[in-house]
């Protein structure tokens, strides 16, 4: 089979993300809108230099873990046919959806995850801001796509359209797209639920491309009052290795310093974000069915 070169998709759209985060920075000095910190994009934009540059690394790791997969222990051949790109993108943003949702529901993958959430600002230069540990460990939930017959070039190109697309999401300016596109969509406004703190929202909107995946398996929620964005908990800092590590030594120092047994010290990094062995922690579900008895 002729393995097509695929283009580094994420590269190209660089100057597509300069000029549409100015476009938006003049477009909010002009409404006064308020919805950038200079501070806070600076470190968006810090966190995803550092992604880019570390992405160089870590993609080697990726694509050899998937070659080996596809290599020795694939069920299938699947063709660069075009029906085969159809089903990439499917099977593709279904494994988005899993990834994203554990990222909140373990806090293991939050470690990683809740770079992404630390910003209390939402514009497009919060959708840089991401993990600097996270492109090591993600991978793992996409190998059983070159297990199925997928090729690793498909793979990671239908994962750079991924995040291409959910760049233009990060945006206050568009509040609504046509309502058959809402249905069926990630929208900005599906995604402001998703970086809300507001109890209703909390672990909502899951989604990559496709909203659908939310609706299917109950973790969806409409916009309905405004969002509150950040962390339950914010961290209140503009050091970009702060932002990238913090979750990571507080998980490490809850673990290890608790005075409990063996396998609570695991759980704690195993369990959802917010989980104390002593029953003291705050959790996001917690919130919401408080939230829920009250409404």
């Amino acid at each position: 089979m002729e393995v097509p070169k695929i283009p580094e998709l994420i590269y190209y759209a660089i100057p597509f993300f300069i000029i549409t985060l100015i476009i938006e920075i003049i477009v909010d000095a002009r409404k006064n809108a308020k919805i950038y910190e200079t501070k806070d994009a600076i470190t968006s934009i810090s966190m995803g230099l550092g992604n880019v540059f570390l992405g160089i690394l870590s993609k080697v790791i990726v694509f050899g873990a998937f070659i080996y997969v596809y290599d020795h222990f694939r069920f299938f051949t699947i063709p660069f046919a075009w029906w085969a790109w159809g089903l990439m993108l499917v099977a593709e943003d279904f494994t988005y959806y899993w990834f994203h949702r554990i990222s909140h529901e373990n806090r293991f993958f939050w470690a990683s995850h809740v770079v992404h959430h630390s910003s209390q600002k939402y514009n497009l230069s919060t959708a840089l801001r991401q993990t600097w540990t996270g492109i090591f460990l993600s991978f793992v939930f996409w190998l059983w796509l070159p297990l199925v017959g997928f090729h690793p070039v498909m793979i990671l190109a239908q994962m750079s359209i991924s995040l291409i697309y959910q760049y233009w999401i990060h945006t206050e300016l568009i509040k609504k797209m046509p309502r058959w596109f809402e249905a069926i969509f990630n929208t900005p406004s599906h995604h402001r639920v998703h970086h809300a703190t507001n109890p209703q929202y909390l672990d909502r909107n899951h989604a990559g491309i496709f909203i659908i995946w939310d609706k299917i398996f109950g973790t969806f929620e409409p916009e309905t009052e405004k969002p509150i964005y950040g962390l339950v908990k914010n961290i209140n800092t503009f050091n970009p290795i702060y932002v990238a590590f913090h979750e990571w030594a507080s998980m490490c120092k809850d673990a290890f310093t608790a005075n409990t047994s063996l396998l609570n010290k695991i759980n704690y990094f195993i369990k959802p974000p917010g989980w104390k062995h002593d029953g003291t922690g705050i959790l996001s579900s917690d919130i919401r069915r408080e939230w829920e008895k009250n409404s």
